[in-house]
């Protein structure tokens, strides 16, 4: 007769691979457009999600073209996530070629929208995440979503979803007492496009840039001369470059205007796992540190 020892201890492997088969089946394979979104989608879903992102580390998501393993990664989610308002212009062309039957959820619903004029038209700001205010939107969209999909795990989803709201509360109060200490005068930065817009209402910063809101638009001629003699008179003196953007049009105006070099910052995109910016909380506080570090030697 086989003892009860010996028998668990031949049932086990059979048990133990039966326990991570339903683990991996119950885990929600999820597509999120860029890596931003991304990351904060893993926070909320923990680890009863598995979250692919479209674009990649130090991507553009303007400029993204997607390739057939996105249409396969897309066709294959339960659950897709888009930022919205004009930043992902290619999502439509992407679920039409993977034949994604869902509808995408869109986490920066409720967000209180920029606009700004460019060229006679009115256009609004995508770029909401670089508020962590706004961030805390998409965490309330972001745990709805998830909960409709897997209800059996919305218990985890509030919890994970709680824990990062105080973290948001806490990289916000952060960004205040930092930029506080910066005179308002002072404040002042040139960068690549108009991305950082929330981020200067909410800690009144004014950014300066030569491309609007899309890095697929162009600045012309005229618009970079204008530009020039507008940081000139502001007495800009800061530029930075972006991580997932061309430099050369900000290195020219910097050249023209004297504006000294700040460094780079991460704007639409997080770094890859060794670099400065491969969170969304390690991106944001980059970012304030690098701004007041450059103004405070600045000022």
């Amino acid at each position: 007769m086989i003892s009860r020892r010996l028998l668990f201890s031949m049932m086990l492997p059979a048990l133990l691979a039966l326990s991570t088969t339903s683990a991996a089946a119950a885990t929600l394979k999820v597509v999120a457009t860029f890596t931003v979104l991304a990351d904060v989608v893993r926070e909320v879903g923990g680890d009863r999600v598995t979250v692919t992102s479209l674009v990649g580390p130090n991507g553009d998501p303007h400029e993204f073209e997607p390739s057939p393993s996105d249409a396969k990664n897309l066709s294959e989610a339960q659950v897709a996530f888009v930022s919205g308002e004009g930043l992902e212009g290619w999502m439509d062309r992407l679920i039409a070629a993977s034949g994604y039957k869902g509808q995408p959820v869109v986490v920066s619903e409720g967000i209180e929208f920029r606009t700004m004029d460019e060229d006679g038209r009115t256009v609004t700001d995508p770029h909401v995440w670089n508020s962590p205010v706004n961030v805390k939107v998409w965490v309330a969209n972001i745990e709805q979503a998830l909960a409709k999909a897997a209800p059996a795990d919305a218990a985890a989803f509030k919890t994970n979803a709680e824990a990062y709201l105080k973290t948001l509360d806490a990289l916000d109060a952060y960004a205040h007492s930092e930029l506080g200490n910066i005179p308002a005068g002072h404040r002042k930065v040139l960068t690549s496009h108009d991305a950082f817009g929330y981020f200067g209402r909410e800690y009144g910063v004014r950014f300066l840039a030569p491309i609007g809101v899309s890095t697929e638009s162009e600045a012309s001629a005229a618009d970079v001369a204008k530009l020039i003699e507008q940081i000139k008179d502001e007495q800009v003196k800061i530029y930075f470059f972006e991580n997932s953007n061309d430099q050369r049009l900000v290195r020219q105006i910097a050249k023209a205007t004297g504006a000294e070099p700040g460094g780079e910052l991460y704007v639409e995109s997080l770094s890859d796992a060794n670099g400065p910016a491969s969170t969304y909380v390690k991106m944001f506080r980059y970012n304030v540190d690098q701004l007041v570090a450059a103004m405070a030697k600045a000022s």
